[in-house]
């Protein structure tokens, strides 16, 4: 018998109460998030979603939305999801990520998903997926499995 779905916001416990704060702070000085039209939309205890409407300028020579483009927002959505988790006086970097681009990226909204999948004194894991929502569907275009590494007592600012 499989055991039954549970949130994010039931699974983990944040060690900093503004976690969300922290997050939406940090998210508004992403100048590349800023470049491409990204917001931030869901911050919970190991969850982060991000919201990208599709634009001709994110495109690739046939017209969909470049891999980068979808491994920058799958990036920035579990690494929020990792970064709610931990203190308030620490940062993160990401140190490896894997995905797989399943569908073409189209007209639509892209919608990148976050869940902290393990979290670590040092290294957390992440998983992410990435969809298309378009004339009421929502196609499945990329998952992301994702390393990132706490820098404890590392503000989250330029240095």
């Amino acid at each position: 018998m499989n055991a039954p779905a549970v949130s994010p916001v039931d699974r983990f416990e944040p060690q900093d109460p503004h976690f969300a704060a922290r997050v939406r702070a940090s998210f508004g000085r992403q100048r590349a998030m800023q470049l491409i039209g990204a917001a931030l939309v869901t911050v919970e205890p190991g969850f982060c979603e991000i919201h990208l409407p599709w634009r001709e300028d994110l495109t690739q020579q046939k017209g969909y939305v470049h891999g980068g483009i979808i491994g920058m927002i799958a990036d920035s959505a579990c690494g929020y999801a990792a970064y709610s988790l931990m203190p308030a006086s620490a940062s993160l970097v990401t140190v490896e990520y894997k995905i797989n681009i399943m569908a073409p990226a189209r007209r639509g909204l892209l919608v990148a998903r976050g869940e902290v999948v393990k979290p670590g004194r040092t290294l957390s894991i992440t998983s992410g997926e990435v969809f298309l929502r378009h004339e009421e569907r929502s196609v499945l275009v990329a998952a992301m499995q994702q390393t990132l590494m706490m820098l404890p007592d590392t503000p989250d600012t330029p240095e």
